[in-house]
């Protein structure tokens, strides 16, 4: 069973989702202040974190950026108006999905199932190895990159976008190409969110200039692959 990590202070929530949860065969454990929910991650064994925007101690962004300090593990937030500043925020900090509030639990499920999915090498594709680029590998098994030689932390969205792009170099892809590949699910199409994750790899890829922008158009990979080099 996957153990899922719940952070809200709203002690009524947690036991009834625990129980929807559990048909599903995740095991959610709550912490209600971000300081347990911290102590919790530390010690690993989690497959995902949910975070609520409105907390104690701080509010859910800043508990997003003190995970990301450390943690590749998917995020989702839950916003109290679905403020579509606060998912701005939220995917600018690096949650790789958002809910507003009130949800349907299936909902919170299937956003779940999506990010969880991101992680798993996607048995479909007709590359199995590393993407090799001049500067640049892109490993979708062990869902790796190097820069340079070096490694790169990247979120499970951010990574998926890269593997996305990578697949097919010099492809464009429109927004809504991109979020219809990532979200898996139907979903309010949020053409800022690419935006905003296509901003976030670029300065993790830096100094390489891989993402090209297409005015009107979407984004592509530009780097030649290391056999053309």
């Amino acid at each position: 069973m996957q153990r899922i990590l719940l952070i809200d202070d709203d002690a009524d929530l947690g036991p009834p989702l625990g129980t929807y949860f559990a048909r599903f065969e995740y095991g959610l454990e709550q912490a209600l202040r971000p300081s347990i929910g911290l102590q919790k991650l530390s010690r690993g064994g989690f497959e995902a974190a949910i975070l609520d925007v409105m907390l104690p101690e701080m509010d859910g962004f800043a508990l997003c950026r003190e995970i990301r300090k450390t943690s590749d593990i998917p995020i989702i937030m839950l916003t109290a108006r679905g403020d579509v500043m606060d998912r701005v925020v939220g995917l600018e900090l690096g949650a790789d999905d958002y809910l507003p509030k009130p949800f349907e639990p299936r909902e919170l499920v299937a956003r779940l199932q999506t990010v969880l999915r991101r992680r798993q090498p996607s048995r479909a594709s007709p590359i199995a190895g590393p993407l090799r680029f001049d500067g640049l590998v892109v490993d979708p098994v062990t869902r790796t990159v190097l820069r340079q030689g070096q490694p790169v932390e990247l979120t499970s969205t951010e990574f998926d976008l890269l593997h996305l792009l990578a697949r097919e170099p010099g492809k464009v892809f429109s927004r809504d190409d991109i979020l219809n590949q990532l979200r898996g699910h139907e979903a309010e199409l949020y053409t800022r969110a690419v935006d905003i994750v296509v901003s976030r790899l670029r300065k993790k890829l830096e100094p390489l200039d891989g993402i090209k922008t297409l005015r009107n158009a979407g984004y592509a990979l530009g780097l030649a692959r290391a056999t053309d080099v």
